[in-house]
């Protein structure tokens, strides 16, 4: 199919850009376009006008300070998934990334869109909620901090508003040495993921957790951070009875179920993922559980 018919924006400076998402009805933001596009063809997304952000320079880039990294909405996934800066200090990104489709999709595919599209089944929002980051969106009433936890609003649903788009992104960095661990389950390679489990952990030099985060993907509405297990794993000596109680409380969660997979299977693989994340994110930490 083709798309329905639509007038074509490419702003050139980031003012201009919000300018025409604030007069322009029914206008939508073009920041890859490996989700959109292809809902357009399928007429599942039906614009009027369609703002293209490729050729804003100043919404890319990493840039590191203030113990954030700061990642420009329109930043390539490929060049997060080779740069040497995501490596070393958010490592579970440059994990997820190579199960974001294929070389291709990811040299289109930006951040700012992936979370943006909000599907619950996608790597990088995950990341972030793991992270704790904060959106940075901007409008012609200026830029609006969101924290990330408050950005997923339901179903391919965020906090944005009609005229607000990404600006840029947020990532606490953790204590160099941190370990993390990223798995999912999909049919085929480059696909959706059925379930994904993202985990994070410091551990101290007494094998004490000092911070946690446990991160489902796949099984609800949008990412879920599983506090039960974290709150398990916090301020406890991490072996293996540990990482197994972490994992048995990704059972507590309450799993979507579609034609891809039934809610007691999306269970079933959280805890299995859960424990094989857990169980990288503790080796990676210097700790074998």
């Amino acid at each position: 199919m083709k798309p329905a018919t639509f007038d074509y924006h490419a702003p050139r400076q980031l003012k201009e850009a919000i300018e025409l998402l604030a007069k322009l009805p029914n206008a939508k933001i073009l920041a890859g376009g490996q989700s959109l596009v292809p809902m357009m063809n399928f007429r599942y997304v039906i614009v009027d006008h369609l703002i293209d952000l490729g050729g804003l320079d100043e919404l890319r880039g990493i840039t590191l300070g203030n113990g954030l990294l700061r990642i420009g909405a329109m930043t390539r996934q490929r060049d997060l998934e080779v740069s040497p800066e995501i490596a070393k200090h958010c490592p579970l990104m440059s994990e997820a990334l190579r199960h974001v489709g294929h070389r291709q999709t990811r040299n289109r595919g930006t951040i700012g869109g992936s979370l943006a599209h909000a599907d619950p089944a996608a790597e990088l929002p995950a990341v972030c909620a793991a992270y704790d980051a904060t959106v940075h969106a901007v409008s012609v009433r200026g830029i609006r901090q969101i924290p990330f936890r408050e950005f997923a609003a339901g179903f391919m649903a965020t906090a944005l508003k009609s005229d607000e788009m990404i600006a840029a992104v947020d990532v606490p960095i953790w204590r160099l040495g941190h370990g993390h661990g990223f798995h999912e389950f999909a049919r085929r390679q480059g696909d959706f993921a059925i379930t994904g489990a993202a985990a994070l952990l410091d551990v101290g030099v007494d094998n004490v957790v000092r911070r946690a985060t446990l991160t489902l993907f796949g099984v609800t509405a949008s990412p879920l951070r599983v506090e039960a297990a974290e709150s398990r794993l916090v301020g406890q000596p991490l072996d293996a009875g540990a990482i197994r109680a972490a994992a048995a409380a990704a059972w507590l969660i309450e799993p979507i179920s579609d034609i891809h997979a039934g809610g007691e299977y999306r269970r079933h693989l959280a805890q299995v993922l859960s424990s094989r994340a857990l169980n990288d994110a503790a080796r990676r930490a210097g700790v074998t559980a």
